[in-house]
């Protein structure tokens, strides 16, 4: 299974910093390992800018959120459609700053995945528990709990699609990190419900780290057999950061 690094930008960057980031990527991309795959999520003004950019390299674009109607009178959203229209191919969902600040919930959640399959774009769901919830020993309970709901409709055929990031909510922009036994603990955890649905999705659906995951602790969590990349905050907004990760993902 290839490794996955996935850039989220988060509300950074103009145009042209946002211009500035991708060719400072993609100038370092000929030397990076093939065998990882290197998403960025720049916000919503600029993936039509992004994906004309990218266009004939090895950098894909995500976007950072969706709405799951197809259409309608919801202001300031973006359809599925209109992301497909400008060949966005991956995007994120359930983040936790999406949970935490528009109160979204999982099975809103599934209905963004299931649109988002049909038209043919990857999905990359995120799930995690809060600080309270590590310290009260119910982490595995309440990212199971989230997975069901999310993803428990869907099929093999639609399951093999999805990116799984597991993001720590206590760990992120907060300058904290899961240790590398957390993190491959509950990827394992991930894994096995999982492995509930058969092997064929057990062995298909990475399942990427998303808790302050900078160059200097990639290694660690990035050698942990079922941690398969990373979904990356802060260290996406450099190039020579993202890269480093890029390359340590390969090693």
């Amino acid at each position: 299974m290839k490794k996955i690094i996935a850039g989220n930008w988060k509300m950074h960057k103009d145009r042209a910093e946002a211009a500035a980031l991708i060719d400072g990527i993609l100038q370092a991309s000929g030397d990076l390992p093939s065998d990882v795959d290197m998403v960025v999520a720049p916000a919503f003004p600029f993936l039509a800018d992004a994906v004309d950019r990218t266009k004939g390299t090895r950098l894909r674009i995500g976007a950072q959120n969706v709405h799951a109607a197809t259409h309608g009178a919801y202001t300031g959203e973006v359809s599925v459609a209109m992301l497909a229209s400008i060949g966005v191919q991956y995007c994120i969902v359930g983040h936790s700053e999406r949970r935490q600040y528009w109160n979204e919930t999982d099975a809103e959640v599934a209905k963004k995945i299931g649109a988002l399959l049909r038209a043919g774009i990857k999905p990359i769901y995120c799930c995690g528990e809060r600080k309270e919830e590590r310290l009260a020993e119910r982490h595995f309970d309440v990212v199971g709990a989230q997975m069901k709901e999310a993803l428990g409709g869907f099929n093999e055929a639609e399951l093999k699609r999805i990116v799984i990031a597991y993001e720590p909510v206590w760990a992120i922009g907060t300058g904290l990190n899961a240790t590398a036994q957390q993190a491959q603990d509950m990827h394992a955890h991930i894994r096995s419900l999982l492995r509930t649905h058969g092997s064929a999705v057990t062995d298909a659906v990475p399942i990427l780290y998303g808790g302050s995951c900078k160059p200097d602790n990639a290694a660690e969590l990035f050698a942990c057999p079922d941690v398969n990349g990373g979904l990356i905050g802060g260290a996406a907004l450099d190039p020579g950061s993202y890269t480093a990760l890029v390359r340590i993902a390969g090693e």
